[in-house]
């Protein structure tokens, strides 16, 4: 491109877009924001608008694309949302007074990880950007700007490379930060996030130790990180000021809001792996991504933003340190124990605004007269709770109540100074009380006074003229001029000096309307620049006072969480659980928490549970489709993560052992985009299971080996039961629901493992499903039955158990049944000769061929000498090698 034959104003774009080739350019022109050549042609794409052009000197017009500047957050939203990156350009000298072409900057950059517009973010969840760097360690940062929360830790990669990829998906980043070396470094990392996120290569300059030092302390204000509970290590370093390199890189202003950051340690909390949040829908369902129908929806009855972000971080962070959940099911009891305590609560924290995000919005610079009032408003209110805080006598409300600062100077300050309805805009006037600057009341004497001026003058200038009809009247050109009609215009006195002739007017004006619209107008240009002065010191004051506004906040988070557990626990019936730090798990009647929720009152069918790692540590749970086998398994889940984050519990009553991580399999799909089957996601999912459960850990297995061949799955699932239930194994409170009925036979065989299943009630060919878990297998799996009540053909129901019929005919686990039931012989005598004769028997089923092969086996194995449990054994190994050789039949 011929840079030479471009327009000044398109040399200006070139000069700023050669800044920022990676962004999307809004570059202010008047009233709009436009963009130009490919960046015209993706705008106009992804936001479906008319693509124009524009002459900038060269022989081809440029492609042209533009949005109202009063509309430029809602397109600028809507292409962040797609994944895109924006740099807002504006003018940043007044093109009245500029001589040439107005100088433009690019004055904030907006990116996934960094929208501050409340308008463009869900109020009650976090909007966070991660920073990552690999080095001997691997370390994570991780901020919500709008916050001013700042966390990081550090994995080991020889012990936590799995846990690493886990807490990214946990924490759900909207953008991450990386140097242009992991690609190189972690592969298989670079390809998961970046299909899942939107992945930010930085410059490695930031992630060097020295440059990321510098930037953690000037941000900071410290001499040392090690006061900022840092480990110091290169990575974790590197992570943290590279993020903070790029926030500050993007947001242009001093980030006062960050005072301090967390490092913290994966194992503070219960581990929760992205299958599991997905399988228990905790904070979204599975199918349409929403919070109603999730575990999140049923808890959240919290009234304010920071309470809806704070029970989300809550139930993804279940503790695993005993003490801490004590603190929390003790208030939630406090609460819940007082309904008028309760009452008052909601009332207090249903009128506190966004304390949170009001002060981010201090930092950067965007915050309203009307957004400061909604501050003082709100610090009103923390007096009266405090006040109802202070009469609970708690460990945990005591230390809330102790770090809300009242904030009574900053309230002062905004109700000395602001009006109590203000506009939004800040260069319009009108904000401020008069009495709170003497220069203020002076030009809004002056307006007043100017007004009545007018109107007298008005006035006398009729009488003198005789027209009745005269005015005065006002436009930005003219100024203040007196009007009248052409029918009159010959009784004007000899002083007015026409300004401007219309179709059936005249206007005049006169050396005292000009003498007063000098002090009139004057007066209110000077009120509104001394206005706009006097807010951006408020702010400016205000602005020091952001991290009291921070911890008041965060405590206001918290009493809103607990008020809400509170009364989700009242509302629906909960209770207490006792949590310990102990290997069992006691719930009588309990229930699914959303489920229940979407039932008539009373129709949710509550069961018991009791697992411990001795005699019940492995429950074999067998039963017909949609009996409640899943719902059970997810509530026992449920209930468990529940008492960990410190709520109440939906059963009778509950004793909790402390779980460091919670496994479920719960049903599966492929995953095309990598490669993989049904059936290699649900080993994928069983093998990070196995992998990683411990002695504390709480396992749930709905189905296993479903995805192959039922010999290949039977043979799985079996092992799987074996290898989870060694005395010596692994020893983890496991609860295994399937549909292989062979899985029965296991118990007694193996310690700890035992049979429950789903009560049904046979009616003729029909079933009622009656949602209770009672001790024993299944007979059956009532598959034709349930497919019945799905509405599938009689014809085809019909067919379906002729073929039953045929295949259980032939099917070895049911001739073995059929001979465990024949065996009546004590357990250490030598068969009968009629149970060697059924033993025969059952080799028919197999064609004469292979009867032959098996008898001479058997014969050869002297098996009329063996015990019936003996001889069992032996026979269905012959059955299965029969079945080989005769083709399956």
């Amino acid at each position: 491109m011929n840079y030479e034959k471009l327009t000044p104003m398109m040399k200006q774009y070139f000069e700023i877009k050669n800044q920022y080739k990676d962004y999307i350019l809004f570059y202010r022109l008047g009233d709009f924001y436009e963009m130009f050549f490919e960046d015209a042609v993706t705008v106009a794409r992804e936001l479906e608008l008319t693509l124009t052009g524009r002459n900038c000197g060269l022989e081809e017009r440029a492609p042209l694309c533009g949005v109202p500047h009063h509309a430029g957050d809602l397109y600028l939203g809507r292409l962040v949302e797609k994944g895109y990156k924006v740099a807002i350009c504006e003018q940043v000298e007044d093109p009245a007074t500029a001589k040439g072409i107005v100088k433009r900057e690019v004055v904030r950059i907006v990116t996934p990880g960094t929208v501050i517009d409340p308008s463009l973010l869900d109020e009650k969840k976090n909007n966070y950007i991660l920073a990552f760097f690999k080095n001997k360690y691997h370390a994570i940062a991780f901020a919500d700007i709008t916050t001013g929360e700042f966390k990081s830790t550090l994995f080991d990669p020889q012990v936590d490379s799995y846990r690493l990829l886990e807490e990214i998906q946990k924490i759900d980043p909207s953008e991450i930060i990386v140097d242009k070396n992991l690609e190189k470094q972690l592969p298989w990392l670079y390809k998961s996030l970046s299909s899942q996120y939107t992945l930010s290569v930085y410059h490695e300059a930031s992630f060097k130790s020295d440059s990321a030092l510098s930037v953690i302390k000037r941000i900071f204000g410290v001499f040392s990180v090690e006061s900022l509970g840092l480990v110091p290590q290169e990575e974790q370093t590197a992570a943290v000021g590279a993020l903070l390199a790029y926030i500050e890189e993007t947001q242009k202003v001093p980030l006062k809001h960050f005072d301090r950051i967390e490092h913290y340690n994966q194992n503070s909390y219960m581990m929760i792996d992205r299958f599991t949040r997905r399988n228990l829908e905790l904070v979204e369902t599975m199918r349409e991504k929403g919070k109603k129908g999730s575990l999140l929806g049923v808890l959240d009855k919290t009234c304010t933003a920071m309470g809806g972000r704070k029970i989300r971080q809550w139930i993804e962070q279940p503790l695993i340190d005993p003490e801490k959940i004590q603190q929390r099911l003790d208030a939630v009891e406090c609460f819940h124990a007082d309904m008028f305590l309760r009452e008052e609560l909601k009332v207090i924290l249903r009128q506190i605004y966004d304390l949170e995000r009001l002060a981010s919005k201090l930092v950067y610079g965007n915050i309203n007269p009307r957004d400061l009032v909604s501050l003082k408003n709100s610090i009103a209110l923390l007096p009266d709770l405090k006040v109802l805080l202070s009469r609970q006598d708690l460990a945990l409300v005591d230390q809330l109540a102790d770090q809300l600062d009242l904030l009574t100077d900053v309230f002062d300050l905004i109700d000395q100074s602001l009006v109590e309805e203000p506009p939004i805009a800040v260069k319009e006037g009108g904000i401020f009380k008069e009495d709170c600057h003497e220069d203020l009341k002076v030009y809004r004497e002056v307006l007043t006074n100017g007004k009545n001026w007018l109107l007298a003058v008005e006035e006398r200038e009729r009488e003198r003229t005789g027209i009745k009809t005269l005015k005065i009247g006002f436009n930005k050109v003219f100024g203040y001029f007196i009007e009248v009609t052409r029918a009159n215009s010959k009784n004007v006195p000899e002083d007015y000096i026409r300004k401007q002739t219309l179709a059936n007017n005249e206007r005049y004006i006169t050396p005292e309307l000009k003498s007063l619209e000098e002090k009139v107008l004057g007066a209110e240009e000077k009120m509104m620049a001394l206005e706009y002065q006097l807010f951006q010191e408020l702010k400016e004051t205000l602005l020091k006072q952001v991290q009291r506004l921070k911890s008041t906040a965060e405590a206001i988070a918290s009493i809103d969480v607990l008020y809400a557990f509170a009364e989700v626990a009242f509302q629906h019936g909960y209770c207490k659980p006792v949590v310990k730090d102990e290997c069992l798990l006691d719930i009588k009647e309990g229930r699914h928490p959303v489920v229940e929720r979407i039932m008539d009152p009373g129709q949710f069918v509550p069961n018991d549970t009791y697992l411990d790692q001795d005699e019940r540590q492995f429950y074999i749970i067998t039963g017909p489709n949609m009996a409640g086998k899943s719902t059970y398994l997810r509530q026992v889940a449920l209930i468990t993560l529940m008492a960990q984050i410190g709520s109440f519990v939906p059963a009778e009553a509950a004793t909790v052992s402390m779980v460091d991580r919670i496994f479920t399999r719960v049903g599966a799909s492929d995953d095309l985009s990598q490669g993989q089957s049904t059936f290699m996601v649900e080993m994928n999912e069983l093998a990070n299971i196995l992998n990683n459960a411990t002695s504390k850990s709480l396992i749930i297995l709905d189905e296993i080996g479903r995805g192959t061949s039922t010999y290949d799955g039977l043979s799985i699932a079996w092992s799987v039961v074996e290898y989870l239930s060694k005395r010596d194994g692994i020893g983890a409170k496991t609860l295994f629901a399937t549909h292989y009925h062979e899985l029965t036979e296991l118990e007694g065989r193996f310690h700890g493992v035992k049979n429950y299943c789903i009560a049904v009630k046979e009616v003729g060919d029909d079933i009622i499903f009656l949602r209770k878990i009672i001790r024993g297998g299944a007979s059956q799996s009532y598959g034709i039955q349930v497919a019945k009540i799905a509405g599938l053909p009689n014809e085809v129901i019909d067919r379906a158990k002729d073929i039953l019929k045929k295949l259980e005919a032939n099917d070895i686990n049911n001739n073995m049944n059929a001979l465990k039931e024949g065996l009546t012989t004590e357990p250490e005598q030598p068969l009968a000769d009629k149970e060697a004769d059924l033993l025969r028997e059952q080799l028919s089923f197999f064609g004469s061929s292979a009867s032959e092969q098996l008898v001479k086996e058997l014969s050869q194995l002297n098996v009329m000498d063996m015990t019936p449990m003996a001889a069992m054994n032996c026979l269905y190994e012959l059955m299965t090698k029969a079945k080989s050789v005769s083709g399956g039949k």
